[in-house]
């Protein structure tokens, strides 16, 4: 069982470093088992829009589950099913290349990295990898139509100040 023992152990790292250093606006955290513990190995995160962008003033959701294999492989991070995104497959998967063991993702990343990544992809979609066709095909043909969506989005997961 070494492999388990690698990715508890990475994963308590990663946990230290993030409560003492994460971007402000963000939060990751394990969830709750059923008994009450920590389950080190899926959590509930929050990415915040960057600010003078159509995503400001939002706080989206994710969940990081951490595989077996972690680090050695990436963990699985989602948004909500239906997410509003060129790159969001509709079951809420990411498409994004350091969350890709076939491309580059490497085990030195860490979770600040991975959030600060995803944080950059909701401003800066890359055409070139559409996991959705209508957000794709709004995005490159019919900007207007593409930012009505992403405000209307954003007014979904508008922070409660």
């Amino acid at each position: 069982m070494p492999e388990r023992d690698l990715r508890t152990e990475r994963i308590q790292q990663e946990r230290k470093k993030w409560r003492k250093d994460h971007p402000f606006g963000f939060f990751a955290k394990p969830n709750k088992a059923a008994d009450g513990s920590l389950d080190l190995h899926n959590w509930t995160a929050g990415i915040p829009g960057k600010p003078k962008t159509l995503w400001e003033n939002a706080t989206f959701p994710i969940t990081i589950a951490f595989p077996e294999e972690y680090p050695a492989k990436p963990p699985k991070i989602k948004f909500p099913a239906g997410f509003y995104h060129p790159n969001v497959y509709p079951s809420g998967t990411i498409c994004l290349s350091i969350l890709n063991e076939e491309q580059d993702w490497r085990p030195a990343i860490s979770i600040k990295q991975l959030l600060l990544g995803i944080q950059e992809l909701l401003n800066n979609p890359n055409p070139d990898s559409p996991a959705q066709e209508p957000a794709w095909r709004a995005f490159s043909k019919k900007k207007d139509e593409y930012e009505k969506r992403v405000k209307l989005q954003s007014k979904q997961y508008a922070n409660k100040d």
